[in-house]
């Protein structure tokens, strides 16, 4: 029998192309009426309506949130004959951000975050894309039975930019109810490739996430009588600075790891001292010998501020790890990551798919391998930026919008059908017959 690899290129070769005006319609949906992380009602209904029409057999509503709320988690079912178990995930939320990339088919939405503040609603990760990119997957693979053979599983997973999506659908037993896969594969773009080129690495393709809050308190008073209270603001300051050389000096500098505040906030007029301020911090590494250094670096110097300002034991900083966004790095299985390169190459060409590289964001894809790695995954890259664009910022002459950016504007069309061709090329090679 002829290798899976010479059927996929054979298809590609004279198959008509894989994006049809109706996928494109679909993110531009998706695109245009984003869902914030614990909301994507709308957008869960709809692919698990056209996942159904694909043939798939389809369950909504799964996933189980820290708090018992229901998640809104997509699982659909394809089997066909015996054979390995293959799980495919993508997520589907937004981010709390104003769209300004005066696309067509731009968000305009508005929302009210978890603190009850109005803002605007935007697929600045992706996520659109990736959704996009399982439903061109789901009708390929439905479409090519004949070249595969065992059970595939897509999972529409929520809550990613949460870090507590696939938490959810583990808790909601996701493995118990759907079958534990032999492997899993996901995609993300890139704003660091030209588009329809894709990055596969071989090792940690993103960072594990601790996500820690600090509350440094004081003792209040009148701006104009500093002496008689002690300043919260300052220590703040203080422990700012300090917790910067964590990375720096105490941090093997061949080993990655990143120490940000994303948010401080402490007072209420100019002229009063507040009784504390509360940080927020976000740390990121590539090793648990890492993520241990900061964090024991992080509660020492909220000791080391306590003690250097004479604040009573009862009144020392409070640091407190915050487990819903709290996850470990993504290890693409080496083996399997070779596979799914080879295989994706034979379809699209080897001067369209690298080695990729890591980044320091993370991804809960992670979960889906569980504790010690019993489940190899991948997790590849697909360019979405022109070439020609690229190839000027890389000369530092312009700038391209990444993700988490109000100004994100992938060049979708040619990316989601790079990235239905390469998930559709290596799922048929890791279930070939």
């Amino acid at each position: 029998m002829k290798s899976s690899w010479f059927a996929t290129a054979l298809y590609l070769a004279f198959a008509p192309p894989v994006l049809a005006d109706a996928l494109f319609d679909f993110y531009q949906q998706l695109h245009a009426n984003p869902e914030l992380s614990h909301f994507e009602t709308n957008t869960a209904a709809l692919l698990a309506t056209e996942l159904r029409k694909a043939g798939f057999q389809v369950t909504a509503g799964v996933g189980k949130y820290i708090d018992g709320s229901q998640a809104h988690g997509v699982v659909a079912v394809l089997q066909n004959g015996t054979g390995p178990r293959l799980l495919i995930r993508a997520d589907m939320d937004a981010l709390p951000i104003a769209e300004e990339t005066n696309l067509p088919y731009a968000s305009k939405v508005t929302s009210t975050n978890a603190a009850g503040q109005q803002v605007g609603v935007m697929h600045a990760c992706g996520h659109d894309l990736h959704t996009t990119t399982l439903l061109g997957t789901a009708r390929e693979m439905a479409a090519r039975r004949s070249e595969w053979q065992g059970t595939l599983v897509l999972v529409g997973q929520p809550s990613e930019e949460t870090l507590d999506g696939a938490q959810a659908m583990l808790r909601d037993g996701l493995y118990q109810r759907f079958g534990k896969p032999d492997m899993a594969l996901a995609m993300h773009v890139s704003a660091g490739l030209a588009t329809g080129v894709i990055g596969v690495y071989a090792g940690a393709t993103h960072a594990a996430v601790t996500s820690i809050d600090v509350t440094i308190r004081g003792v209040g008073g009148h701006g104009a009588a500093p002496h008689r209270g002690k300043d919260p603001v300052v220590m703040a300051a203080q422990f700012i600075n300090q917790i910067q050389t964590i990375v720096s000096r105490n941090q093997d500098p061949l080993d990655p790891a990143v120490v940000t505040v994303g948010s401080i906030h402490g007072g209420t007029k100019r002229n009063i001292i507040p009784d504390e301020v509360k940080l927020e911090l976000t740390t990121r590494a590539h090793s648990e010998k890492a993520m241990n250094i900061i964090v024991a670096g992080i509660q020492q110097a909220a000791e080391g501020i306590a003690v250097s300002n004479g604040l009573p034991a009862e009144r020392k900083p409070i640091v407190k790890i915050i487990e819903t966004e709290t996850g470990p790095a993504n290890i693409n299985d080496k083996k399997l990551a070779l596979k799914v390169k080879a295989a994706i190459t034979a379809a699209l060409g080897s001067d369209r798919v690298n080695d990729g590289f890591p980044i320091m964001g993370s991804e809960d894809f992670a979960r889906y391998s569980l504790q010690g790695q019993q489940i190899p995954t991948v997790l590849f890259n697909v360019g979405v930026i022109p070439a020609g664009l690229l190839a000027q910022a890389k000369a530092g002459k312009v700038q391209v919008a990444g993700t988490h950016t109000s100004k994100f504007a992938p060049e979708a069309e040619p990316a989601i059908q790079a990235g239905v061709q390469a998930m559709t090329a290596a799922a048929i090679d890791l279930l070939q017959k």
